[in-house]
C-alpha cells in the first residue's frame, strides 16, 4: 500500500513557510545538502549521504567476450533496487517507478553520455574486453534519490580501480592487486545531477534538492545532469507545471555554479581517501 498522501496541514504548512522564504530544514531555496561520502574497504565502494537520503554504489568488473557490433569497446551495465527499508512505498520484488527512473537516469547520466572511455576497457580487440556492473542500493528515501544515486554512481566509478593485464599475443594474464597495482579508469567527464521542484503557486520561487514533502507536494520536477565544463548531459522534466525558456535558463545557471562546487568536493574526498589507502600500505 502506498502512503497517504500529506495531509492538508502538512501542505499548507509547507506552502506557507516557503511563501515566507523558508524551507523547513533551514536551507535556502538554492542550497543543495551537503554530501558525505564514505569509501569502503574496497575499491569501487562508496556510501553516499544527502541528509537523510542514504544510497550505496558499488562497481565490480570481469573479463568477456565484446558485443559483435563494438568489437573494441567494454561494456557497462547499471542496475538500481530500493530497498523496502528505504520508505514504506516501496515493496520488495517489485520495482517501483522511482526505481525505474533512476536505472533510466543513471543510464543516461553515465552510459550514454560517455563519461567513462569504453574503448579503454577493450584489452583483446573482438576477444576480450571488460565488463564493468555499476550496483545502485538506495537504503533511505528522504527526498530526491536520484540525485543522491547519481552522485554515489560516478563517484564508485572515479574510486574504483581494474586489475593490471598484460597481453602476449593471444595470451591475457590478470596481474592481482598484490604483484601490480590496478589502473584507474579512464573516465572524459564527471557529470553530476540537481533536481529542483516547482510548485503550483507561481509566487514560490523553486528549490534544488527537494525533501521528501517537498517532492512530493510539487507541481513539477526538473533534474539537470552536467559537468563541472558547464557541458549539460540530461536534461529531463517530470510533471504538469509548464516553465518558460528564461525560467529553464536560470536553472541551467545556478546548476552550473553547483556542479563546480560539487566537483571540488567529490575530487577532495577522493584524493584524501587514496592518501589514507598509501599510508596504510606502508
Amino acid at each position: 500500500m502506498r502512503p497517504p498522501s500529506p495531509s492538508i496541514p502538512e501542505k499548507e504548512f509547507l506552502y506557507n513557510a516557503l511563501k515566507e522564504s523558508l524551507r523547513l530544514d533551514g536551507r535556502q531555496f538554492l542550497h543543495t545538502r551537503t554530501p558525505s561520502l564514505t569509501f569502503g574497504p574496497e575499491l569501487g565502494w562508496v556510501e553516499c549521504a544527502m541528509g537523510d537520503t542514504r544510497v550505496i554504489a558499488q562497481v565490480d568488473g570481469k573479463m568477456v567476450k565484446p558485443l559483435p557490433e563494438r568489437p573494441f569497446e567494454g561494456m557497462i551495465t547499471i542496475h538500481s533496487e530500493i530497498s523496502p527499508m528505504a520508505s514504506s512505498e516501496y515493496e520488495p520484488g517489485r520495482p517501483s517507478e522511482e526505481e525505474v527512473i533512476i536505472t533510466r537516469m543513471l543510464d543516461k547520466v553515465i552510459r550514454r553520455s560517455d563519461a567513462v572511455d569504453k574503448e579503454s576497457l577493450c584489452v583483446l580487440a573482438g576477444q576480450r574486453v571488460w565488463h564493468l556492473r555499476l550496483t545502485i542500493h538506495c537504503l533511505a528515501d528522504a527526498g530526491n534519490m536520484l540525485d543522491c544515486a547519481c552522485l554515489a554512481g560516478i563517484v564508485a566509478l572515479k574510486h574504483f580501480r581494474r586489475p593490471e593485464v598484460e597481453v602476449i599475443g593471444d595470451e591475457v594474464t590478470i596481474h592481482a592487486p598484490t604483484e601490480r597495482a590496478p589502473i584507474p579508469l579512464a573516465i572524459h567527464h564527471t557529470p553530476y545531477c540537481f533536481t529542483f521542484a516547482f510548485f503550483p503557486d507561481p509566487t514560490i520561487r523553486p528549490v534544488v534538492d527537494p525533501t521528501l514533502l517537498e517532492q512530493r507536494l510539487s507541481a513539477g520536477l526538473l533534474t539537470i545532469a552536467l559537468n563541472a565544463q558547464r557541458e549539460i548531459c540530461v536534461l529531463q522534466k517530470a510533471g504538469g507545471t509548464p516553465l518558460a525558456p528564461n525560467e529553464i535558463s536560470n536553472v541551467v545557471r545556478i546548476a552550473v555554479g553547483l556542479a563546480k562546487d560539487l566537483d571540488q568536493l567529490v575530487e577532495a574526498r577522493l584524493l584524501e581517501d587514496w592518501e589514507g589507502r598509501h599510508v596504510e600500505v606502508r
